[in-house]
């Protein structure tokens, strides 16, 4: 009986730790405007939610100190694996954003970020609240703890995760994130090329006029205008960050 309590009470401490790991890591749940207590009451609710569907461990004996902490530092980091490829998938639409601005000629215009509590160029903020609002909209912050969930499918509580495939999966998630990236931006990319050889034409045909300072509202203009005729198109992204999610999580 007493393997038994001592059975439920290591399993709920390592669900907390995993899920508060997940949590410190991944995106929407990890904003410097949401309050430590608010993070950490949905983080206790929710690891008393899985520990009520999810299989504890069978002890057959009292595990000791040294396998308890080992047993926490292997929640925590698989927890902290997950939260990074969630947290880089979502920078996608933001890099991306920066990517535009860097063409427009907005990339030193900053402001303080109401989710973060950082400096950050304000299209990107712009764009990201945007999908943020996207994705609650669509219930897309369900995949987030969807992600939890599957994860203890994969890898049951108390096992020893594959520090390799941990890895692997965090560095694929990095490369996704870049490609991904230049995805999104690449009509920005493709429509400024074009604009730019049109600018370098007008300046070979009137070398006595400011190009550069000329050309800054058309930037501006033309990069408003591409990104809001993108805008509608952004939900396609949030069935490739579903995809994404589901090919780089680790076993």
């Amino acid at each position: 009986m007493d393997t038994f309590i001592t059975g439920k009470i290591l399993g709920f401490i390592l669900i907390t730790t995993r899920v508060g790991a997940f949590f410190t890591a991944s995106p929407v749940f990890n904003w410097a405007s949401v309050p430590p207590q608010t993070k950490t009451a949905v983080a206790v609710l929710l690891a008393i939610f899985f520990a009520g569907i999810s299989p504890m461990p069978q002890l057959s004996a009292a595990p000791d100190v040294l396998q308890i902490i080992i047993w926490t530092a292997s929640e925590a980091v698989y927890g902290l694996a997950l939260g990074l490829v969630a947290y880089a998938l979502f920078g996608v639409v933001r890099n991306a954003a920066r990517i535009g601005e860097q063409q427009m000629g907005l990339n030193v215009a900053s402001e303080m970020d109401p989710l973060t509590d950082e400096q950050e160029n304000a299209l990107a903020i712009l764009i990201e609240i945007f999908f943020i609002l996207l994705l609650f909209a669509s219930n897309g912050h369900h995949i987030l703890l969807k992600i939890i969930a599957r994860s203890y499918d994969r890898f049951g509580i108390a096992q020893i995760p594959d520090i390799g495939k941990l890895m692997e999966s965090i560095l694929l998630s990095g490369s996704a994130m870049l490609m991904l990236s230049l995805q999104m931006s690449a009509p920005v990319l493709a429509i400024f090329l074009l604009l730019m050889v049109v600018l370098a034409i007008m300046a070979r045909v009137a070398p006595e006029s400011n190009i550069l300072f000329l050309s800054l509202p058309v930037r501006v203009g033309l990069g408003l205008l591409i990104y809001g005729i993108l805008m509608p198109f952004a939900n396609e992204y949030l069935k490739q960050f579903v995809l994404w999610l589901d090919k780089l999580l680790v076993i």
